[in-house]
């Protein structure tokens, strides 16, 4: 029976968003080939219960408490990394022989402890971590927050250099992330984000609606919500809804101004999708380069045109199922060119996205490498 450590930065239930997705549905696609895997969590909160939907994956399910001392901001490795440590990890990693898939660069403090102890291991790269807290910083607007976020980039540029080495592979998200990775540490494997959609569905032509969605306390989707407003604050004609949980009240002062903008909230996966069905086309910005957003797939699935700014995907078979724009200027102009188009593109976006990016062709790939098939 082949069986796997798997260490996540947080408890992967419910699949909210993108880190915790890939988590989950990696989890859930290894399982269904067989392997036992046993999960450790670090959480803010030890949870009263397990979710069924996390048991019926797993064969073992642990938790460690995040540290809450702040003096962890002084040490000199990342602070997301010093809080994630545990000597009880280490004796339950001790008790059950297996490799071990560290997910995100935050879960490897305690690599220093594994060496030479026989361990196989594996990263699941999530991000340049460096590269992402740069653009944090870049994007935030609270000064002592913009200092924490460089900070954290300076110690992650060092970290993440000297400890990709350690590892058999590095499982990377993109193709930008693969050749960061190969470049100084030759251990790189790609395997694009697992994102739990099964099948493309097949939508009508026309759609209600221009879709923005995400978490709006987070920086970037702060600033991406604000080049969109704009946008369509100059575009009466056409409707913008704005789909969060979570959304500030400034943002929601602004919103309720403009007459063709409107807030709504997710609260389930399921009005998430009818969201998504009921939309003409998504709109989706970053100003972070780093890799493929999940909620890139979500659309892809589940909704008909994307129109995405650069720092979407690099990826050039998903670029090819988008509408990109480099500006504001060219995003508006696919706005405007997009609320006139027939959707025809559900034959296209299935042959595409069958070929390489199920979730259960992801797994397998990956389990051909962790256990040498």
């Amino acid at each position: 029976m082949k069986e796997i450590h798997l260490i996540s930065f947080n408890y992967p239930y419910p699949p909210s968003y993108g880190g915790i997705i890939d988590v989950y549905y990696k989890i859930k696609a290894l399982s269904d080939l067989g392997i036992k895997i046993h999960l450790h969590c670090f959480v803010d909160t030890v949870p009263e219960t397990v979710d069924q939907e996390i048991k019926d994956s797993t064969e073992n399910v642990f938790f460690y408490k995040k540290k809450k001392n702040p003096l962890h901001y002084f040490s000199k490795i990342p602070f997301a990394a010093a809080i994630r440590t545990s000597d009880v990890l280490l004796d339950n990693l001790a008790a059950i022989h297996a490799p071990i898939l560290f997910e995100g660069l935050q879960t490897t403090s305690i690599i220093c402890k594994l060496k030479n102890k026989g361990y196989s291991l594996y990263l699941r790269y999530h991000n340049n971590e460096a590269e992402y807290y740069k653009g944090l910083s870049s994007s935030e607007k609270n000064l002592f927050k913009k200092i924490i976020y460089r900070i954290e980039a300076f110690k992650y540029a060092d970290y993440q250099k000297k400890l990709l080495r350690e590892f058999e592979k590095v499982f990377c998200l993109s193709g930008k992330e693969f050749n960061e990775v190969d470049s100084y540490s030759k251990n790189a494997g790609f395997i694009p984000i697992f994102h739990g959609n099964r099948s493309v569905k097949h939508l009508g032509k026309k759609g209600d609606y221009f879709l923005f969605h995400g978490d709006l306390t987070i920086s970037d989707n702060k600033k991406a919500l604000d080049e969109t407003i704009s946008m369509f604050k100059n575009l009466p004609e056409h409707q913008l809804v704005i789909a969060s949980d979570r959304a500030s009240d400034d943002a929601r002062k602004k919103i309720s101004s403009i007459e063709n903008i409107s807030l709504v909230p997710i609260e389930t996966t399921e009005n998430l999708h009818s969201l998504f069905e009921k939309a003409h086309a998504n709109i989706l910005l970053s100003y972070q380069n780093s890799g493929t957003k999940v909620k890139l797939f979500n659309a892809l699935y589940n909704s008909r045109f994307v129109i995405v700014n650069q720092n979407i995907t690099d990826d050039d078979s998903l670029i090819s199922l988008c509408h990109q724009g480099t500006n504001p200027d060219e995003i508006r102009r696919q706005i405007i060119e997009i609320a006139g188009k027939d959707y025809l593109e559900n034959e296209f976006r299935s042959e595409v996205l069958g070929k390489k990016y199920s979730d259960d062709a992801k797994a397998e790939e990956m389990a051909k490498v962790i256990f040498k098939d």
